[in-house]
């Protein structure tokens, strides 16, 4: 679904991505690194925000820069919130789902509020809602258009343990529907309970890529340091 081929990007004399090769499929795929590792550079060449210096970024076979068409196919929820406070959750989903060109867009915001499980509170006013319900709400707006690509940064930063469940297993029922799907995070344990396929940057570069499981047994000639408890 998602192609990237060698692609780079430099902010003038700083390069935020060095030619970076690897594809998104079907599913859950966790996008990993720490802070400043390239990961929203990423981002932001897939959902076309940006366009690479060097190298290619297709989705669905097209180049996403500046392309409308691609955009209908992408939902995002970036990091930092965005909305308009005064409205409800509903009249927000609405309206997002208006923008992405759907004509019935009340329709498809009661049933991605639905899909939230935020039917209860969707006519709150945005402003008094906790941030598990923001966070909710913003993966509403991305999926009421029924995109084909879902890319979510940092989706279960601010969460309570609860809240992070739900919304895992909200993104692994998404993840089996064939959406693919993109969790950017810098915490692998949490991801790693949602899927088991990561790409791995830091400082820009590609480290891995493929199954977890399968990298880390390629580095047992590291040392590791291996806790057990019991009662």
């Amino acid at each position: 679904m998602i192609e990237v081929r060698g692609a780079s990007r430099w902010y003038g004399q700083v390069i935020g991505l060095n030619d970076v090769t690897c594809n998104f499929g079907p599913g859950i795929t966790a996008l990993l690194g720490q802070n400043g590792a390239g990961k929203s550079t990423l981002i932001k060449l897939i959902t076309g925000q940006l366009r690479p210096t060097t190298g290619d970024v297709l989705v669905d076979g097209r180049i996403p820069f500046a392309n409308t068409g691609v955009a209908r196919e992408i939902g995002y929820c970036p990091e930092t919130d965005s909305f308009y406070e005064d409205m409800t959750g509903r009249q927000f989903v609405s309206l997002m789902a208006r923008m992405s060109g759907i004509p019935s867009s009340n329709e498809a915001a009661n049933e991605a509020i639905s899909v939230v499980k935020m039917t209860e509170r969707a006519d709150t006013r945005i402003a008094g809602y906790s941030k598990g319900m923001r966070q909710r709400i913003k993966l509403a707006q991305a999926i009421a258009h029924k995109p084909k690509v879902l890319i979510l940064d940092e989706p279960l930063n601010g969460l309570d343990p609860v809240g992070r469940r739900e919304m895992q297993e909200l993104l692994t029922g998404l993840g089996r529907q064939g959406i693919s799907i993109i969790i950017s995070s810098h915490i692998l344990h949490e991801v790693e309970q949602m899927t088991h396929s990561i790409v791995l940057l830091h400082r820009g570069r590609l480290l891995a890529v493929g199954d977890v499981r399968d990298i880390r047994g390629l580095i047992d000639k590291h040392p590791h340091r291996i806790r057990i408890e019991m009662d």
